[in-house]
């Protein structure tokens, strides 16, 4: 066997070892289910602006006694800075990571007026909200609830700032896809955090 060979036949060998590794590594991560991203409907144009939770802090995790267990009173979210020509808001929380190959919606809540700084918790929504259905078929706030032994998921809690003072749709048999479509169009203004959960 010559020098070109020996070095072919080793590079194929390596690449069998990384390729076996890498699906190894693939396979360990993602448990069953592989990983397609998922467009955020959010236009690039869209302003940033500020939000803030006392429950949550972004970049870290729901409490355990948020997971799994029921939960249905939303985090209590506090905003600022947005964009001008804001007419009203909506806020949200989804699941980009949950294997359904198109995410899943836990919260969705439209029509908020554009004065509103405040959200969630126990207080009651301002005159005029429509809180939609969520991916469980409930108009509420439902908690996380990743499968038992799935990778960590990312929960995206987002205000947004839209062009119109209401997006004309009801909450009874609106889906989450067509709110999210027919929003998509309004968006002028994003805030945003990301909280983890794992069972």
């Amino acid at each position: 066997m010559n020098k070109k060979t020996r070095i072919t036949v080793a590079g194929v060998a390596s690449a069998a070892v990384f390729s076996a590794g890498a699906a190894t590594a693939y396979a360990a991560g993602h448990n069953r289910f592989g990983h397609s991203p998922i467009r955020d409907g959010v236009p690039r144009a869209a302003a940033h602006f500020h939000v803030s939770s006392p429950d949550l802090r972004d970049g870290g995790a729901f409490p355990a006694a948020d997971v799994c267990t029921g939960a249905t009173t939303p985090p209590r979210l506090t905003w600022s800075g947005a964009p001008a020509g804001t007419k009203s808001f909506a806020v949200e929380m989804f699941d980009p990571d949950a294997p359904t190959g198109s995410g899943f919606s836990h919260w969705r809540a439209w029509d908020i007026p554009a004065t509103a700084s405040t959200f969630g918790g126990q207080a009651a929504v301002p005159a005029g909200t429509v809180v939609g259905q969520n991916d469980f078929g409930d108009p509420r706030f439902d908690g996380p609830c990743p499968p038992t032994g799935d990778i960590v998921h990312r929960y995206q809690i987002r205000v947004l700032a839209l062009d119109v003072p209401s997006i004309g749709l009801p909450s009874a048999g609106t889906s989450t896809a067509y709110s999210g479509f027919v929003m998509g169009g309004h968006i002028v203004g994003v805030a945003r955090m990301t909280v983890s959960a794992q069972e």
